[in-house]
């Protein structure tokens, strides 16, 4: 187990991501890069998705960015409810910068089967702080 957005967690999204090998991600999903600027107390975490999988550091080839609080993103990566998702982009706790185009095609994008799995278990070894 390991603490949302430390190091440690970070490092076994990307052995989890590895061995999960081709997540068949529908275009929208399989080519976004979306850079995330996370605030957290008393410091901010930079990330980044792309591949499908949240990545530690911005992504030089991202032209959007969202700025978003840490609750907000971990009750993304847990639950990956859209409806919720869209609540808390209308509330303001989700702010874009950039190219908006590529959060567009975010509602009709649905995750394949085998990132769905990737993603329980991420949530399953995933501690939260």
């Amino acid at each position: 187990m390991a603490v949302f957005l430390t190091d440690a967690w970070f490092e076994q999204v990307e052995q989890l991501g590895s061995e999960a090998g081709e997540l068949n991600l529908p275009p929208a999903l399989a080519n976004m890069v979306i850079n995330l600027k996370v605030s957290d107390t008393g410091q901010d975490i930079e990330a980044n998705y792309a591949e499908g999988l949240l990545h530690k550091g911005l992504n030089d080839n991202a032209t959007t960015t969202l700025l978003l609080d840490r609750d907000t993103l971990q009750s993304i990566v847990t639950d990956f409810d859209m409806n919720q998702i869209m609540g808390a982009f209308m509330s303001g706790n989700i702010r874009v910068e950039g190219d908006m185009s590529q959060l567009m095609a975010l509602q009709s994008a649905r995750p394949s089967e085998e990132q769905k799995a990737l993603f329980k278990n991420i949530k399953s070894m995933t501690t939260l702080a």
